[in-house]
């Protein structure tokens, strides 16, 4: 039963996406992986050595690769070379930045990196699915509600810099992670769209996701690390 249902799963995709935009997807997909990569290693290179360490380069160095991917035109591919530079490049420093986070989860408990890890893979994979197999145009409505909330969550996390009130912390965490997933199958189907309109910008539409990947993983870690706390607290009392 198993063999014939994964078969039927695999030509859902068929059924839903055109061979070009399979094959833009599948560019896509690879590229989001090398990002993940790189991120990875700049999170390393912070956390086991002392050549570069989270901060102010890092951060602007971060901003100017991002500058120079989205300044840096598409062109048919004749640029890919130098755009996938600047993109890993981006998500290296990405990694770099989380470093300071990294360490004091590390300190909390280093499985919760592995759980978050795989939560966020698992999460991402869903209502990436999710986007791909539902009605075209679905959640592109989405775009407008998820800018506003995002917009929100700014203003309150700025408003908090003054108040300094938990529970704002809170709720920015956790209604951010839905916003995230929210982007997921927005952004994939925003993505699928292009591709139909004859972008085949697979670089700057992996950029996206990788956006989208980095900050359901980072609240997803921050959740995991307060609740083992709360948990060692409660064991304590």
């Amino acid at each position: 039963m198993a063999a014939p249902s994964v078969q039927t799963f695999l030509n859902s995709f068929n059924t839903k996406l055109e061979e070009p935009v399979r094959q833009h997807l599948k560019n896509v997909y690879a590229c989001l992986a090398m990002s993940t990569m790189a991120a990875a290693i700049g999170a390393s290179v912070h956390i086991f050595t002392d050549i570069l360490q989270a901060g102010f380069i890092s951060a602007i160095g971060a901003l100017v690769f991002f500058f120079l991917l989205m300044s840096t035109p598409d062109d048919n591919g004749k640029g890919l070379t130098l755009r996938v530079g600047y993109l890993l490049g981006f998500t290296f420093l990405t990694g770099v930045g989380m470093g300071p986070l990294l360490e004091y989860v590390i300190m909390v408990d280093p499985s919760i990196i592995v759980t978050a890890f795989i939560g966020t893979s698992a999460v991402f994979l869903c209502f990436s699915i999710c986007a791909l197999l539902s009605e075209r145009g679905k959640w592109l409505y989405l775009g407008g509600t998820l800018m506003t909330l995002l917009m929100g969550l700014m203003f309150l996390s700025l408003a908090n810099i003054f108040f300094g009130a938990m529970w704002v912390y809170q709720v920015q965490i956790y209604v951010g992670l839905l916003a995230m997933c929210g982007f997921v199958l927005y952004d994939t189907q925003l993505i699928v769209e292009k591709r139909r309109m004859g972008s085949k910008d697979f670089v700057g539409h992996s950029l996206d996701l990788f956006i989208d990947f980095i900050g359901i993983f980072k609240r997803l870690l921050i959740i995991l690390t307060q609740k083992e706390q709360d948990s060692r607290k409660k064991r304590r009392d």
